[in-house]
This record gives structure tokens, C-alpha cells and sequence, in this order.
């Protein structure tokens, strides 16, 4: 456990960003879920701006955010 004061209010933060990196996580993967499948033209742009801002925030490391996007747009590709 912490002891300083400034662990705490770490110990605090880290537990707020969790929260929220999982909820962002949790929001992104539904929307990937749901493009996969019935892929469109517009969902596609929805889920490209969650994949770059969840890369713009650290969730997702950059070049992670660029192969799924790579990948989901190969999916309206074949269509």
C-alpha cells in the first residue's frame, strides 16, 4: 500500500485512467465487432476515428491503430 501522499493520489489516478481506458477499449472493440460484420462505407469512418483517437491517447500504440485499419479496410475491399 501507499504510504507518501503523492502515492496515493497516484494510486487514485491510476485507478481513474484504468477505468477509462477499459471503457474506451470496450466502446472500440464493440464498434470493430460490428463493422465486421456488415462492413459499410460509413461505419468504416466511425470506426477509423475511434481507432486514431484511441492511438492519439495511448490506448492503442500507433502502428496497432494503422494494421487494424489496414485490415477493416481490405474487408470493404472484397465486398
Amino acid at each position: 500500500m501507499p504510504i507518501t501522499a503523492s502515492a496515493k493520489k497516484a494510486l487514485r489516478q491510476n485507478a481513474r485512467h484504468r477505468a477509462h481506458n477499459l471503457a474506451v477499449a470496450k466502446v472500440l472493440k464493440e464498434e470493430i465487432k460490428k463493422y465486421r460484420k456488415s462492413p459499410s462505407a460509413d461505419q468504416l469512418s466511425v470506426v477509423f476515428q475511434k481507432l486514431d483517437k484511441s492511438a492519439k491517447i495511448g490506448i492503442l500504440k500507433k502502428n496497432t491503430a494503422s494494421r487494424l485499419k489496414s485490415g477493416l479496410s481490405k474487408l470493404i475491399a472484397k465486398r
